[in-house]
Formats: structure tokens, C-alpha cells, sequence
């Protein structure tokens, strides 16, 4: 059989309702700026007594009256003579001299009484375009089960900001598009997103920007050597499959994301605890990431040629199960002796990276959700990233840094690859200890790429255990706005 070649469009993704891939609108920002709108005023602690003494009667002395300090994230309504809203005072707290200072206004898209508002102080212009960021993904709710589709108000009213003067409505939009669709994908719980509406998911966003996307499904993946991503997923009924996603020009840089799919994980005959399942749903969170990442490179058309790799799988237990001690083939190969079935993440993507490798692209990215000891290392907030490039990592950690979307190097220590020696195969798929077990993976997942310096890994958990302003509990793709930033430094802007 050829590989399967199709656009999933609009067509239903499971039940009860379609997967919404997009917010058609960013619905509580209006690009218009609109001087007559409700005035926010942002005070750090230090501005508030000049504010109080500008602006004599009613609003100062309700000011007063109400004790506001211009603590951070605290805010106050202010009254006009009429009694109706003159006002809102957003406390910054002492310094707000970092982009993680303005997720408060997050909590006023969510707090504030139905309106049109806009921001009466001076912000710069990374200031206000997080302000307008955080604004903006406040209004994410997953509703697929329980009411609207998520990016729409579901009748509510809502308070709407006007974008401040100077910021990229387009730019936000992307930004907002790709971090809405990361949290559907990884917030649909597994019975809905298999590997084939994973597959759908990223047809459909290849088909609406002009890209084609290719479907490699069950046996078929023997037959076109992707050995290691059939071991993984033919014991469910549910077949495992390679999705191939193309865009952009042929004679552009290359640019390859390859995400890790396991759209859900049992750890298979090393089967997990109860507890462990629990959110094994967000394992294919690397997929979701690559995919709201590649909808912002499309959406601003960034001038690289694209290509999205992502091994889809359900890593489940049957007869024919992959096996503790089984060796498995691989697309480079390489042979690997399967020490935990559990590890199997690394598994599909050795197999994707061969691919990729294959093309010498300018730079490789794989994003998966890996290892727990990536978080005893550095907890569910910060991800851990592994490359050769001391150029690329630097470019890394400046993105997330003036993006507020941190993460953080780990060494690729060579003398732990002795930990994944093999006395049967090219390599045992786990260590032969606890220790550094974030850093083995990597370096396990390196052999299978030539370059090591145009090679990114990200080792993310692709979820938000609280809410926070702007960032409700549930799936996340992390690092993805410090991603595109230092894509856009690499590879230059799209066209205006």
C-alpha cells in the first residue's frame, strides 16, 4: 500500500464536538484603538501617590478609601461622578521591569465587569505587548465537553481590550492561535485524540495554510523503514502512524520539527501505576507543541521551508506488545535493546530523527515529553533543552528570557553514554542506573542525528499543574513563544 495522502479539512474529530483548532478571533482583543474605552492605568508602587495627587476628586479619594497599595496583580475599580466606571488602577508592585511582571493583566481579562478598555499608562512596547498577550490567552477555556467551543465567549460578555498603539495584532494573533491550539490538543483526553485525530489535527492545519501533509499508517511503516515507531504502537488497536507535514518554499532554509506523539501511555508490559496514567494523555504534548509552533511560523511566514514530523502511537499492552529484553531495528540501523517499555518516547522519535537527518536541514527541533527526571531537576515550569550549539542555546535562553518563556540548559555529558551500552545491540534504550536520566535520553536521541550543533532537544511536561493569569491548569506548549522568537532572529521576519 502507498503512504496515505489526505486534508482532514474540517471533518469531525471524535465526540461530543469537533476539536477546535483555532479561535476564529481573538475575542476579548479589538485591533482598533479606541481612545474612548476604559481607561487601565498600570502603577508600580512607588507611582501611585503622584497618580492620587493628578487626579483631585472622586477617583482619588476612592482610591484612598479603598486601601490600593499597587501591590501586584491587586487592581481597583474607579467610579465616575455618574456612577459609572471611570476607571481601573492595576498594581505592577515595586519594580515590573520584567515581561513575567504584566501576566497580571490576565487576571483583569478575567476579572473585569463586561466593557471595552485600554491602557491609559506608558508601557514600552514589550510591556504592553505582554500585557496584550496575557490579556488575550485569559480568554482560553477547553470547553469540547462541557459548553462553547473553546475562543469563543459562548455568548458571555467579556471585557475587551483595545490593542495598544505600536503592537503586531498579526504577530499576537499567531502567538495566541498556536497557544490555544497546543491546549486543545493536549486537553482532549485520549478516547478523542488517537493517533489517527492527531493525524487529522495536523492535515487540517497544513491544508489551511497551503502545506501537504503525508499519513504513513500500521504495517505500512515496516515496509517504508520506520521499524522502531511499529514496535512501539502495534499492540493497540489503534494503529501508529508517521505524520509528514511540508510547507514553505523549496529553496528556503530548512527548518524540521519532530514532535513525540504518544497520544496516550500505559508503559506497556513495564506497565505504570494508577497514578502515573493519570495524565498520560499530555504524552504526545511534544506533537501539540510542534504543531502550534509550525501554526506560528505559517501564520507570519517566516521565509524557511518546513517540515513536521511527528511519530504517532499508543503505547498499549496486547499479545503482541514490545517486549523487555526484545531488540528492535531502526530507521539509521542502529539496533537498541528494549531494557523499559516505558521509555518508549524515545523509541518513535529515534526514528523521526532519522528522517529528518536525512534532509541536512539548518536546524532540527524535537520537543517530547520525555523524562520525569527532567522535572526533579528543574520542576513542570521550566523545560530542560540539550544541544551541541552554544549559539543556538544562547539564542534560546535570550527568547525565553524576553519572552517569559523560560527553560533551561542540561549538558550533553559524553561519558554517560556509557550508560546505555548493550552487551546484545547497538544501545540499550534506558540506563543502566537512576542517575541523569534527563541527559541519557538526550544523548541516546543524539546518535541518531549527524550534527549535533544544528540539533535542538526540548524535554518538556506540556502542562500547567495551576492556574495562573493567562495560564489555566491543563496542557500547555512550553518554551513555544521563546521557540518562534529565536526563529524569527535565525531566520528573519515574514514579509511585512
Amino acid at each position: 500500500m502507498k503512504p496515505e495522502l489526505k486534508f482532514a479539512g474540517r471533518a469531525r474529530l471524535g465526540r461530543p464536538r469537533d476539536l477546535v483548532l483555532e479561535p476564529a478571533v481573538i475575542a476579548n482583543i479589538d485591533n482598533n484603538p479606541d481612545p474612548t474605552a476604559i481607561p487601565i492605568w498600570p502603577l508600580r508602587t512607588g507611582e501611585l501617590a503622584q497618580w492620587q495627587a493628578e487626579r483631585p476628586g472622586i477617583m482619588a479619594a476612592w482610591c484612598r478609601s479603598s486601601g490600593f497599595t499597587a501591590a501586584a496583580g491587586k487592581f481597583v475599580l474607579l467610579p465616575a461622578e455618574t456612577g459609572s466606571l471611570a476607571g481601573v488602577l492595576l498594581g505592577l508592585g515595586e519594580l515590573a521591569d520584567q515581561p513575567s511582571d504584566y501576566w497580571v493583566f490576565g487576571t483583569l481579562a478575567s476579572s473585569l465587569p463586561p466593557g471595552r478598555y485600554r491602557i491609559a499608562g506608558e508601557l514600552s512596547g514589550g510591556q504592553a505587548n505582554h500585557a496584550a498577550l496575557a490579556w488575550a490567552l485569559a480568554h482560553y477555556r477547553f470547553t469540547r465537553y462541557s459548553g462553547a467551543d473553546a475562543g469563543d465567549s459562548g455568548g458571555r460578555a467579556i471585557a475587551c481590550l483595545s490593542l495598544p498603539e505600536g503592537i503586531d495584532g498579526t504577530a499576537l494573533a499567531a502567538a495566541v492561535k498556536g497557544t490555544f491550539l497546543a491546549r486543545d490538543l493536549i486537553n482532549t483526553p485520549a478516547s478523542d485524540m488517537g493517533p489517527e485525530e492527531l493525524a487529522a489535527a495536523a492535515l487540517a492545519l497544513a491544508e489551511e495554510y497551503g502545506g501537504m501533509g503525508t499519513v504513513i499508517v500500521g504495517d505500512d511503516l515496516l515496509a517504508a523503514n520506520y521499524p522502531a515507531i511499529h514496535a512501539v504502537g502495534r499492540a493497540s488497536p489503534r494503529a501508529p502512524r508517521l505524520i509528514d507535514l511540508r510547507w514553505g518554499a523549496t529553496d528556503a532554509p530548512r527548518l524540521t520539527l519532530v514532535g513525540k506523539g504518544v497520544c496516550f501511555d500505559t508503559g506497556g508490559l513495564n506497565l505504570k501505576a494508577a497514578a502515573g496514567m493519570l495524565k498520560m494523555k499530555k504524552d504526545m504534548g511534544g506533537a501539540a507543541t510542534v504543531l502550534g509552533l509550525a501554526a506560528m511560523v505559517m501564520a507570519a511566514a517566516l521565509p524557511v521551508r518546513l517540515r513536521v514530523l511527528i511519530p504517532a502511537v499508543e503505547n498499549a499492552i496486547a499479545g503482541n506488545a514490545y517486549r523487555p529484553g526484545d531488540v528492535l531495528q531502526t530507521r539509521k540501523a542502529l539496533t537498541v535493546e528494549i531494557g523499559n517499555t516505558d521509555a518508549e518516547g524515545r523509541i518513535v522519535l529515534c526514528d523521526a530523527l532519522a528522517a529528518a537527518d536525512s534532509e541536512n536541514p539548518d536546524l532540527i527541533i524535537d520537543i517530547a515529553t520525555l523524562t520525569g527526571a527532567a522535572r526533579v531537576a528543574l520542576g513542570p515550569d521550566l523545560p530542560a533543552f540539550f544541544t551541541a550549539s552554544d549559539q543556538v542555546a544562547a539564542a534560546l535562553v535570550q527568547a525565553g528570557q524576553e519572552q517569559d518563556d523560560p527553560s533551561w540548559r542540561l549538558p550533553l555529558f559524553a561519558p554517560y553514554g556509557e550508560r546505555l551500552k548493550s552487551k546484545v545491540a547497538d544501545y540499550n534504550n534506558v540506563s543502566d542506573g537512576p542517575f541523569a536520566g534527563a541527559i541519557t535520553a538526550a544523548l541516546f536521541l543524539q546518535a541518531f542525528v549527524s550534527d549535533p550543533n544544528r540539533w535542538l532537544h526540548i524535554d518538556s511536561y506540556g502542562w500547567n499543574d495551576n492556574d495562573r493569569p493567562g495560564r489555566p491548569a491543563g496542557g500547555e506548549g512550553l518554551a513555544m513563544r521563546a521557540l518562534f522568537a529565536m526563529l524569527v532572529a535565525r531566520f528573519g521576519p515574514g514579509p511585512a
